[in-house]
């Protein structure tokens, strides 16, 4: 009697427990319409759960009654709550779309046009590392990247030409901010440098076309440079190379860092000792004071302030075609720049960026007997806000302002022709991802200028698709305009923008150590800026030139294949012309070579504490005027460009780098083009002079040491 009682209880409660659970029923689908398998679904606060299967359909049954929470989770989607109230038996739950969740560590990015190199970049392309161990580079920021896809080397300007530009179509930032006058001052056939040492810096952005909203005043490039931030140890660097030395002192904590550095160059001893092409009245000379700053304010705003000054010049005598004459060329140049920028992330996920660059050049130039001083001032202020709106939806909104006064004298006459222009642009860029394989960009960069009294907009679009886990593709299109350079401008305040339209397609893959880019692209400009007579003295100046570039790019690194080596490869097609500057028909410029090809290897040797590099650079030569041959323009080329570079770092300690280096070792005669006689000679000839290297080869040697309380410490530690 007992034992049946017990049964009757136990079916009893059993009955009673069969009574009280609710079934969902559903299905769970991704954004394609696709079932998801394995998607965790559950009653919040329960532990009543399920699965679903591999069509995406699932079956849960629970005790729990009235308004709840069924949750569905699954890992690379958003997690999805919805509100449901148990009265029925069994319960059919409607269909659920479950969204990718995008991340920075899954989602594509765009690179059409873009090659980029810091600490969140997932395909480095140059670090500052790369730059001072480039052989041809010699520690020359452009230097460095006239090995990538896309640019020409111009042996004997020394700037950063690309995709068929001119080096004036390349615009230079330092942490966003614009950098006037970036180029040291040089004339004749002496390459100019980069004024800024890149230890400087922890990554950079470098854009052959179709960049960014954020930057304007540039037809071709914009290359952004991005300082480091807290400094990791205080330590103090010494300098001492064949063109002069150098010390830099470091103070850093947690909170803040600073930098201050000192450094003198004359390539007076060296050029004494090794034969030049130029003759030389006093060799390049110069100096510089540096300082960088960085202070933390706060958990997540950080301040930067950055300073610099020097001064330098030199004095050659420049041969006349034609004549036994010689003229004196004698420059002096003074430069200043300073900037400072906060950055900071709100409460409400808001980044805020402020900043203040102040750029100031002074050139004084006696050529002959005529004295001439250049004065050119550039004030950029620039604020920007982020806002990551979504997952899938980011913005960016920006304003600037310039203040540009410019100034040209002739001193004896004591003649001035000078001009002030202010310019001011509003700009926005949305990123849309609508998965994680999917990213659309568009901008808008409005722009105004008080000077030629002229409005422009500028409309900029990019896609970029995720093929496979290595590869993507990405397209990029827009608008870009330029007022003419200074000394144009000075001459007809009314000339406006020139501009340029640009398409671009990209295919990256980037594995394990291995890089490969290829891209092709389409350049029109129009608005180009014509005159009359020489270049020297130009007249009737008119925005009435056009022209177009197009071509393909190739570029494949390998750091994995070969144990201790890190190589690279470049070559570029560029078919340009353009009617422009003194030009009355479309010629292929002097600076845009239709070949180029670079080549950068370097290989760690471990057990003699060294590293080993080489670099080759060739091109198929650049175009000029032959008036001996008919009236047409452009009509001849130099022979190709070819420079074969060396180099060594050893390291026989932690904290001693001895680097030499040396360019151009098979002492190549490399021809960048001829100046000619304005008159023919008695046997009606026109007689030039070439121009070519200030000598065969330039060999430098330099030694670093670092003095700090850890021992292991280098300079390698910076970059």
């Amino acid at each position: 009697m007992k034992t049946k009682a017990i049964l009757f209880i136990y079916f009893l409660l059993l009955n009673s427990n069969a009574f009280g659970q609710t079934e969902l029923h559903g299905k769970v689908l991704d954004e394609k319409g696709l079932g998801l398998p394995g998607v965790n679904i559950f009653i919040k606060g329960s532990f009543d759960g399920a699965s679903s299967t591999i069509d995406g359909t699932f079956k849960l049954t629970t005790t729990e009654k009235d308004f709840q929470i069924l949750v569905f989770q699954f890992l690379g989607f958003k997690t999805k709550e919805l509100a449901v109230t148990l009265t029925e038996k069994t319960q059919e739950i409607p269909t659920i779309t479950l969204t990718e969740e995008i991340t920075e560590m899954n989602a594509v990015t765009i690179s059409a046009g873009a090659m980029e190199a810091s600490d969140e970049s997932k395909s480095v392309i140059l670090r500052p590392l790369d730059i001072v161990t480039t052989p041809s580079a010699m520690g020359d920021i452009m230097g460095a990247f006239q090995t990538l896809p896309g640019t020409s080397t111009v042996g004997n300007d020394g700037r950063l030409f690309v995709r068929g530009g001119d080096a004036t179509e390349v615009g230079i930032y330092i942490d966003g901010m614009r950098v006037g006058n970036a180029y040291g001052t040089t004339t004749g056939n002496v390459p100019t440098r980069t004024r800024f040492n890149p230890n400087l810096f922890k990554g950079t952005f470098f854009s052959t076309g179709g960049y960014s909203a954020e930057y304007g005043q540039a037809l071709s490039s914009a290359l952004a440079l991005n300082t480091k931030d807290l400094s990791i140890r205080s330590q103090g660097d010494l300098s001492l190379m064949t063109v002069g030395g150098g010390y830099s002192h470091t103070l850093a904590n947690e909170k803040q860092s600073i930098t201050a550095s000192a450094n003198y160059f004359n390539l007076g001893p060296y050029q004494g000792l090794i034969k030049q092409e130029i003759e030389f009245e006093a060799a390049p000379n110069s100096w510089d004071l540096e300082l960088a700053a960085q202070k933390k304010l706060g958990k997540n705003s950080l301040l930067k302030v950055m300073a610099r000054t020097e001064s330098g010049g030199m004095s050659l005598w420049q041969p006349l075609p034609g004549t036994d004459k010689k003229v004196l060329v004698d420059l002096k140049n003074d430069y200043s720049f300073a900037q400072a920028n906060w950055r900071t992330l709100t409460k409400n996920k808001w980044t805020l960026f402020a900043g203040v660059s102040y750029s100031k050049n002074h050139d004084k130039i006696a050529y002959d007997s005529l004295l001439i001083e250049r004065r050119n001032e550039i004030l950029h202020l620039k604020g920007t806000a982020i806002k990551d709106i979504s997952d899938r939806l980011s913005a960016k909104f920006g304003v600037e302002h310039f203040m540009h006064p410019y100034s040209e004298t002739l001193v004896k006459e004591g003649l001035v022709r000078n001009y002030n222009d202010r310019e001011s642009y509003l700009f926005t860029e949305w990123d849309f991802y609508l998965n994680k394989n999917l990213v659309f960009r568009g901008g808008l960069r409005a722009g105004t200028s008080s000077l030629s009294r002229e409005n422009w907009i500028d409309p900029r679009f990019s896609v970029a698709y995720q093929l496979n886990e290595k590869g993507k593709l990405s397209f990029a299109a827009g608008r870009f305009h330029q007022l003419p350079i200074e000394n144009f401008r000075v001459l007809n305040i009314d000339l406006q923008n020139s501009e340029s339209n640009h398409l671009i397609l990209n295919y990256l893959f980037s594995k394990d150590g291995l890089t490969f880019r290829a891209e092709t692209f389409y350049k029109s400009y129009d608005q180009l800026v014509t005159f009359e007579g020489l270049p020297d003295a130009p007249e009737k100046l008119t925005n009435g030139g056009s022209g177009f570039a197009k071509g393909i790019d190739f570029f494949f690194r390998d750091r994995q294949s070969i144990k201790n080596t890190d190589y690279w490869i470049t070559y570029s097609y560029v078919d340009s012309k353009r009617r422009f500057n003194q030009f009355q028909s479309r010629v292929q410029p002097s600076f845009a070579p239709k070949h180029n090809l670079s080549i950068v290897v370097k290989h760690f040797m471990v057990p003699l504490k060294s590293q080993i590099g080489a670099s080759f650079a060739f091109n198929d030569g650049y175009t000029y005027t032959n008036p001996n041959l008919d009236q047409a323009e452009m009509n001849s080329k130099t022979k190709s460009f070819q420079n074969l570079s060396l180099s060594w770092s050893y390291l026989p300690k932690p904290n001693l780098i001895i680097h030499l280096a040396c360019t151009n070792v098979l002492g190549r005669d490399n021809v960048f083009g001829y100046t000619f006689s304005p008159k023919t000679n008695a046997q009606g000839i026109f007689e030039s002079i070439p121009q070519g290297q200030v000598a065969p080869r330039f060999l430098f040697l330099g030694i670093f040491l670092t003095l700090s309380k850890d021992k292991t410490a280098n300079n390698l530690n910076n970059l």
